[in-house]
């Protein structure tokens, strides 16, 4: 759990954070490095959730490298099903990161959200639903293991 008391946003009780892979945490289907070691480290105070549509076809790979299992979004309303697990998770608990038009539900609705302006770039979408822009996911894993940071961005 990261329990967080932003002034002016009130007190946030986070258990699960929830990722878009590819563009996010991966690039043309491969894991960016140093990510495996931050979200270890993350692991131990959130429970770590990676949404996909596999479009590089690599997830089992990552999956394996992470040590953990991917829940694969099937095409068609990507981005409804992506908000949808946030919600089934009790969006009130829930980190959300992510880079595509397909996730910018997910991080409009998470108590906290972060877009990524990685190596794919960063939807419009995306940029204006997010509450923090992060220039790459190692920044935005970072923000996560250094809660200081994310109240110091986010408090008003």
């Amino acid at each position: 759990m990261l329990s967080l008391s932003i002034p002016g946003r009130g007190d946030f009780m986070l258990y699960h954070t929830v990722f878009d892979v590819n563009g996010t945490l991966a690039v043309d289907g491969r894991l960016i490095e140093g990510v495996a070691g931050r979200l270890d480290t993350l692991s131990e105070h959130l429970e770590v959730h990676l949404l996909t549509a596999d479009t590089h076809g690599r997830q089992a790979s990552i999956d394996a490298e992470l040590g953990l299992v991917s829940r694969l979004i099937t095409p068609g309303n990507e981005a409804r099903q992506k908000a949808d697990f946030v919600e089934q998770l009790d969006r009130e608990h829930v980190v959300a990161i992510g880079n595509g038009a397909n996730d910018a539900e997910m991080l409009r609705i998470a108590a906290v959200s972060i877009a990524i302006m990685g190596p794919e770039g960063l939807s419009i979408d995306a940029l204006q639903a997010a509450q923090i822009i992060a220039p790459s996911i190692l920044d935005a894993l970072d923000m996560l293991l250094s809660p200081q940071r994310l109240i110091a961005t986010l408090r008003c």
